[in-house]
């Protein structure tokens, strides 16, 4: 019996290891990597243009040289020339952009039972090779896979972990589980967090000098910052207290209108609100933009003029909030029948209890609401950019019929519908978002010097962003065919490649295996099926 135990443990041990040794990984790094005739589309706001040959050396560009003109034949004898032991990619006819960057993206979640591997193929199946994550399953489980993606030793975007204020865990727990509830311990809390390897700190507001102490002991530390000013705590905190306290970025908008009161100090809630009611926080803040002051009036300027004069950064995540003014369009996204797990499917529907599954009885008058919200919210945002501001592209996936890497790119055309040129879109995915994590002297544009992380796409994205979606996009021919035209066909990270539709297949594989051991199927809410 021992010897069977000791030969059932040999061979698990050797099927264990051709799994890790099947396990996709991509391909690379490479002492030389040369990317062959591509339209450049970079992320500084510069125009296409092509062929160009990328020389790329253990992880760094090294040569971006231009080899001729549209349409005219290159001279070989010209192009930068393969090392012994280089590796050549031919992108011949296709557009390379920077790695894009996602400024909100958490990395899963128990409730919604979406795990690292998942989550991870799919944005990098997306182009998405950079993420911050705000406030996740904790900065152990985040710190780990940080370390993990810079080792290249799993497939995933590098990751900046920004800890949820107050959070704790096993190995970190600074206030030996005492809420913060003084300056002095908001002060202990940041530094802990500041030496535990964490990047910076995702707030959901607190109390106004505990908000103060904190941002000025993690900008002392030159750590970064985010919130989610949540209705709790904005009636005395907004978006202008805190970046005049020097926080650095603002998720989603909550916090903004409420900074431009200008006949109120508090949202005009219904009495009979109640915030644990996720139908009365959604449908009555649908309505916030239209309390605030009218676009370009004095006070709207006012508080615009402020945040751009702080350096202020706006990561609006227009895309997990669509939903609320298109239900169905979000529900029935096509790329949801392959790629969407059924835990994902169940944690979406209308719940008392799921966060973002608000649809209790969501109806016409809300979205109408929302679509006016939406107006209002885009016109600020645009001329934020217009004046000089920073905008980010940042996603918030795993809520709200929201699918990681595809919510990516529906934000990317929600900034292109909020009146930024499709050049400002991608460089609010790749420069901007470089720019607010700091990292800008080593990703965000196609630069001498930077680190190899490309997107490569045989579609160009600027006549239709569409094509960045894994599904691609719907095309006629010449000859009258149907087809699908594009999704990104390589993401480079690291100098490593990846085939972006090989992950996607992988996703797609452990979508279906879901599927068959749920005996699962797509029930219509209220409808005996």
């Amino acid at each position: 019996m021992k010897l069977l135990k000791i030969v059932f443990a040999i061979l698990l041990f050797i099927a264990s290891s051709i799994h890790a040794q099947d396990s996709y990984l991509g391909e690379g790094p490479f002492k030389q990597l040369i990317i062959r005739g591509v339209t450049l589309i970079n992320g500084d706001g510069s125009p296409p243009r092509g062929p160009i040959d990328i020389v790329v050396e253990n992880n760094k560009i090294v040569n971006i040289q231009v080899v001729g003109y549209p349409g005219v034949k290159i001279n070989e004898e010209k192009r930068p020339k393969l090392k012994s032991g280089g590796k050549e990619l031919d992108a011949a006819g296709m557009y390379l952009l920077p790695g894009f960057v996602d400024m909100h993206g958490h990395i899963g979640g128990v409730h919604q039972g979406a795990e690292p591997e998942y989550v991870f193929k799919l944005w990098m199946a997306h182009g998405i090779t950079t993420v911050r994550e705000p406030s996740g399953r904790g900065v152990d489980f985040t710190l780990n896979l940080k370390k993990l993606s810079k080792e290249n030793k799993i497939v995933a975007p590098r990751i900046f972990n920004y800890t949820g204020f107050g959070q704790t865990s096993k190995s970190f727990n600074p206030l030996n589980d005492i809420p913060i509830s003084t300056p002095e311990q908001a002060r202990k809390w940041v530094r802990a967090n500041a030496s535990k390897g964490s990047d910076g700190i995702k707030f959901f507001g607190a109390e106004p000098e505990i908000m103060a102490a904190a941002l000025d002991e993690n900008r002392k530390l030159g750590l970064g910052s985010a919130c989610h000013h949540a209705q709790l705590s904005v009636a005395r905190w907004n978006v202008l207290h805190s970046a005049r306290a020097g926080l650095t970025t603002m998720e989603h908008w909550y916090g903004l209108p409420e900074a431009l009161f200008d006949d109120k100090t508090v949202q005009d809630y219904p009495l009979d609100y109640n915030y644990q009611n996720e139908q009365h926080r959604f449908e009555e803040a649908g309505k916030l933009w239209s309390q605030a002051a009218k676009p370009y009036s004095k006070h709207w300027n006012k508080v615009m003029d402020e945040l751009l004069s702080l350096d202020f950064t706006l990561d609006p995540t227009f895309n997990i909030y669509e939903a609320s003014r298109d239900l169905q369009r979000a529900r029935r996204a096509e790329w949801h029948e392959d790629y969407t797990l059924p835990s994902l499917w169940k944690f979406y529907e209308p719940s008392k209890i799921s966060h973002g599954s608000y649809w209790h009885f969501w109806g016409t008058e809300q979205e109408v609401a929302w679509k006016k919200n939406f107006q209002l919210w885009m016109t600020f945002i645009n001329e934020y950019k217009n004046r000089g501001g920073r905008v980010t592209t940042g996603s918030d996936s795993g809520f709200i019929y929201q699918l990681y890497g595809f919510a990516y790119i529906r934000e990317l055309e929600l900034l292109r519908e909020a009146g930024f040129h499709p050049l400002e879109v991608i460089r609010a995915a790749t420069l901007n978002g470089a720019e607010a994590l700091k990292m800008d002297d080593k990703i965000g544009s196609i630069q001498i010097g930077k680190l190899a992380d490309f997107v490569i796409v045989d579609e160009n994205p600027l006549v239709n962003l569409k094509v960045l979606y894994g599904t691609g996009a719907i095309k006629l021919t010449e000859d009258n065919k149907v087809i699908r035209a594009g999704g990104v066909k390589y993401t480079i990270k690291d100098g490593v490649i990846y085939d972006a539709k090989r992950l996607l297949s992988d996703v797609k594989k452990m979508v279906d295996k879901e599927k068959a051991k749920t005996n699962w199927k797509l029930l219509q809410p209220g409808i005996k099926n």
